[in-house]
């Protein structure tokens, strides 16, 4: 069963060609990606035409889908050749890789030619869907990573689904070309993007680590943006909704660490929304994993949640740098309980206020509990 975020992503797809994956870190964007890439592969939801799909033992796809024609909101409904490609843009990433270019010849024959033009992903994904009843996605995951205007180049307009070629392959009056090395002669040609390319992209706004994309490449994407979702984690603990109790002392059951657990994230992420911005709280899939930790005896538990709430501390230490009172609001260590593990402290070098964030270097079952119910415990 396809979930809400896919089935969006597939109806986005289906309207603007171009669909740009957001939000902060842990919210399930690579995850969406590959839900996305399996749908569109095996054409969920198309209603068959002309009965059942054939069984393909040698194919890509074991039954391929068969071709519906009344299906609005997956992407090319009756196209049956259907191939995912996919990238991930980082520091190195050059046009040449992505569309196409020169590239020294590796392990090339006596007397052959020293160099190669390589096939780009974005060109290898157009031209499969330029085949007949051919479509495809292109998946492109960390795209503000890379130098994603200088990878696209003169392809940045050409991907807008109304400058793209006919549904049946025709030039339109609107139709975008650019120009590009052609790989099979290395001549300078003229190329278009087909109808049934369709690009889906992911990237964190709130890394620091790399620039921003820039207002002209933005608009010519759909957006969808992933937010933390109390509700997701709280299935994947097994709680119900958060009731009015106070926590206790000391927990009882495993319900009441992971009920911490939820209210602390919850806290947190309230606090980096309000000090920083929203786009730098940090997802739910922090806290997920293979083990669920509500099918586990109590300690084993505490010791569970310390695997994520490293990831959570790591994440407001970086958010916060340099910034001492900042990562001490976050655990609730200005104003917060005298329980709390994490104690602001004030002291002077060369005359100067200086401030300490004091307490347990790392999580563990002995004080993870109370750092949760503090972070968690609303300020007077």
């Amino acid at each position: 069963m396809a979930s809400e975020d896919c089935k969006k992503a597939l109806m986005l797809l289906a309207r603007s060609r171009n669909v740009l994956v957001s939000g902060p870190p842990g919210t399930g964007k690579s995850k969406l990606l590959a839900e996305v890439a399996l749908a569109f592969e095996t054409a969920f939801g198309l209603a068959p035409a002309g009965g059942a799909p054939k069984l393909n033992p040698v194919g890509g796809i074991p039954i391929p889908p068969a071709a519906g024609g009344g299906v609005k909101d997956i992407p090319a409904p009756t196209k049956v050749d259907r191939k995912v490609f996919r990238t991930v843009f980082h520091q190195n990433s050059k046009y040449r890789d992505f569309v196409s270019g020169i590239t020294p010849a590796v392990n090339k024959a006596a007397g052959g030619p020293d160099f190669t033009i390589v096939k780009g992903t974005l060109y290898r994904a157009s031209e499969h869907a330029k085949g007949a009843n051919g479509a495809a996605l292109l998946i492109i995951d960390e795209i503000n990573r890379g130098p994603a205007v200088q990878v696209f180049g003169g392809a940045i307009v050409a991907i807008e689904s109304d400058k793209r070629l006919a549904p049946g392959g025709a030039n339109r009056a609107e139709t975008q070309y650019f120009e590009m090395l052609d790989p099979a002669t290395g001549n300078v040609i003229e190329y278009a993007l087909p109808h049934d390319l369709y690009i889906l992209a992911a990237m964190n706004q709130a890394d620091a680590s790399v620039e921003p994309l820039d207002v002209a490449f933005l608009r010519r994407w759909e957006p969808l943006r992933l937010e933390p979702d109390e509700a997701a984690l709280r299935t994947f603990y097994g709680l119900g909704a958060k009731g009015a109790d106070a926590l206790p002392d000391v927990p009882a059951n495993v319900g009441d660490a992971l009920e911490a657990s939820v209210r602390a994230w919850v806290a947190v992420n309230a606090q980096i929304a309000l000090g920083r911005g929203p786009e730098f709280q940090i997802g739910h899939g922090v806290h997920m994993c293979d083990v669920k930790p509500q099918t586990l005896a109590l300690p084993e538990a505490l010791s569970a949640l310390c695997v994520g709430w490293a990831k959570v501390r790591a994440h407001v230490e970086e958010v916060f740098f340099g910034d001492t009172r900042g990562i001490a609001a976050a655990l609730n260590a200005l104003d917060g309980p005298a329980f709390n593990p994490f104690k602001l402290t004030e002291t002077t070098f060369a005359d100067d206020l200086r401030f300490r964030l004091e307490g347990p270097t790392n999580f563990a079952e002995g004080n993870i509990y109370a750092a949760l119910r503090a972070v968690a415990n609303p300020r007077g």
